[in-house]
């Protein structure tokens, strides 16, 4: 090869997530122009020029793992309000507080899920929250990529008074971010919870005129299914099937409350689906039949959902959660293997946000990857990196996020984010915060 490369990295493991799912062995991944040039055997790439060339040693590389939904700016409210139900938990303690934001705090909330996800190994993540335009600016300041959406409610938002005033401000984003390499903008009706018929049928409309996903709350709890079946006669899959919104380009986040019957509409529509289980578990939503995504040929992603209903943003540990909880659910220790749990954090995830080309490490491919260090005691002996990727790691093994090959966090280092900053701007809106829920 006889063009420099502008980054060599080599490890003694290397997960790629591949078609094959191949897991090498004292590795080296070549990067040039935020792109992976080699992939491959140390003796066959290991001596490549480079402008920088990174010896990991004994270290895992693996693709950044992606957050199918969150809110990212809602780290403020991270321990508020906890131990209550959903709706109780929204309409009395987080949409009274979001009714005051301003654009700078949910920025400087932004930089802060940023420095978490990205010192836990996420490169990537579906944001859904107000005032979005700070989000992509924070978002893009810190490198990470977003596909962000603009919260569409019926009631009024900080960002906006009306409907109109609502979709005016959509497609200015939509002008403003238009070939971004790392920010993408979703259309993103909040739930049919919390807008009307027309509304989210303008939402699609929109969608299908830009090109461009739809991120939707559905199927949470058997609460809303109660409440969509007092406005609207149907549950929430039947509602949203006869408006016209299931098909490939739509993303649900959560579907809790399905049927086998919904499952295989769901399956045969194309809709994507984003499991929650730490925000489902902690407010008593319920458990997702994943089991039953995954019979019916779907699979899922994975989120977080936001640091109030959480309480992190972490995805290894959403990955450990989402392992364990299906098989207490389906009373089988087989259910949803390492693997497969593995596969819905990167490539499931990855589907979801509408952004294939994520979530592997191949040659061509996005240079989005994070390494482990492997002298962590929890990560020793190793006979199945998968295994421990999922059960045993907690992200906090994390030393180096990368993305479009430019290092993000390098230990201990944020390195695109003023974090000292960040936590003294974070107590002064904690202090908001209290002034406002009182």
């Amino acid at each position: 090869m006889s063009t420099i490369l502008d980054t060599l990295i080599t490890a003694d493991m290397l997960v790629t997530q591949n078609a094959n799912r191949d897991i090498l062995t004292h590795a080296a991944i070549g990067i040039k122009d935020g792109r992976i040039a080699v992939l491959g055997p140390q003796k066959k790439y290991g001596e490549l020029p480079a402008t920088t060339t990174l010896h990991l040693g004994n270290t895992l590389l693996m693709p950044g793992l992606i957050n199918g939904h969150t809110h990212a700016a809602m780290t403020f409210f991270r321990g508020l309000a906890d131990d209550l139900p959903l709706m109780q938990w929204l309409t009395q303690h987080i949409f009274p507080v979001e009714q005051h934001l301003t654009a700078d705090i949910v920025h400087l909330a932004t930089l802060l899920g940023c420095a978490e996800m990205t010192r836990t190994g996420t490169t990537a993540f579906s944001d859904m929250y107000l005032l979005e335009q700070a989000v992509c600016t924070a978002v893009d300041k810190t490198g990470m990529k977003v596909l962000a959406g603009e919260a569409f409610f019926t009631f009024p938002s900080p960002a906006y008074a009306s409907s109109d005033e609502a979709f005016a401000l959509i497609e200015e984003q939509i002008a403003t971010w238009k070939g971004h390499p790392r920010v993408r903008i979703a259309i993103t009706p909040h739930a049919v919870y919390t807008t009307t018929p027309a509304q989210v049928q303008t939402c699609h409309a929109l969608a299908r005129k830009h090109g461009l996903p739809l991120h939707i709350h559905l199927a949470e709890t058997p609460t809303e299914t109660a409440t969509c079946l007092t406005n609207f006669n149907k549950r929430p899959v039947a509602y949203l099937h006869d408006l016209g919104l299931l098909d490939k380009h739509t993303t649900i986040a959560h579907g809790v409350d399905l049927t086998e019957e919904e499952l295989g509409l769901l399956a045969a529509t194309g809709v994507r689906i984003v499991h929650n289980p730490k925000s489902n578990m902690k407010l008593a939503s319920g458990i997702a039949p994943v089991a039953g995504m995954l019979r019916h040929g779907m699979l899922p992603g994975l989120g977080t959902d936001g640091a109030a209903s959480n309480n992190t943003l972490n995805m290894f540990g959403e990955m450990t959660t989402c392992a364990l909880l299906h098989k207490v659910a389906e009373n089988d220790p087989t259910a949803l293997p390492a693997s497969t749990v593995l596969d819905m954090a990167t490539l499931g995830s990855a589907a979801a946000l509408g952004w294939e080309e994520m979530g592997t490490l191949a040659t061509g491919g996005p240079a989005d990857l994070i390494a482990l260090d492997l002298n962590s005691p929890n990560l020793e002996p190793m006979y199945n990196p998968v295994s421990h990727l999922v059960y045993a790691a907690s992200g906090h093994e994390v030393t180096l996020t990368m993305v479009d090959g430019q290092i993000l966090y390098q230990d201990g280092r944020h390195l695109t984010i003023d974090y000292p900053l960040v936590q003294q701007e974070m107590r002064k809106i904690k202090k908001w915060v209290l002034q406002k829920k009182a």
